[in-house]
């Protein structure tokens, strides 16, 4: 079964709709093929980043916040360090709003994995749905990729377009990209448990 440590920094929504497609939770879809993963820990950045999930599905939580060590560097050594200690197969960076450090991704990559609210390259970085909009944009999209050590330049492993809408506000927008994010994870994790998707022959 395949092991997921998750990393997130706010809500977690993301997060939520991934454990209620996997096989550890009652909510599962029983009309689709279960997932052949599990996350065995919830990470953050914050403690204001919703480890209330990790209470509700019973899952091991931990944060390490940036202050609490001297440099970045010394921050992704303990973020690592934490990471490993589960034995992950793969690590999911959900909302996670900090860049890891070049060690992490080193270690961790190709099974270092990310969403983006845009269809990469256009709009990278932490704006994207604003920048978008900003740019007058009648398209968008979502983006998973393999993390390396550039802002939102991994390799891509699937993405979709979703439209603009003349009325749209960031938010809205927002929302509606999140649907088609959360729904990539999902497949995402599926292929690469069920070994579909090979993250190595996608990032060589």
């Amino acid at each position: 079964m395949l092991k997921l440590v998750v990393l997130i920094s706010g809500t977690g929504s993301n997060l939520r709709a991934l454990l209620e497609s996997l096989d550890q939770h009652s909510a599962l879809d029983q009309h689709s093929t279960p997932i052949n993963a599990r996350v065995v820990a919830i990470g953050a950045d914050t403690e204001q980043a919703n480890l209330a999930l990790a209470d509700e599905f019973g899952i091991p939580s931990f944060v390490i916040k940036p202050r609490d060590y001297e440099n970045r560097a010394e921050w992704g050594d303990a973020l690592l360090d934490r990471i490993q200690s589960y034995e992950p197969d793969l690590t999911v960076l959900s909302g996670f709003m900090r860049l890891v450090p070049p060690r992490v991704v080193d270690v961790l990559s190709p099974e270092l994995l990310n969403t983006h609210p845009a269809f990469l390259p256009e709009f990278p970085g932490a704006h994207a749905v604003r920048d978008a909009l900003a740019a007058g944009a009648t398209e968008t999209g979502a983006t998973m990729m393999i993390v390396d050590n550039g802002v939102d330049t991994g390799p891509i492993i699937e993405q979709h377009r979703i439209p603009i809408h003349p009325d749209d506000t960031e938010a809205t927008l927002h929302e509606r990209i999140k649907v088609v994010e959360r729904q990539l994870l999902i497949d995402t994790v599926r292929r690469i448990a069920d070994g579909t998707i090979n993250l190595k022959e996608i990032a060589a």
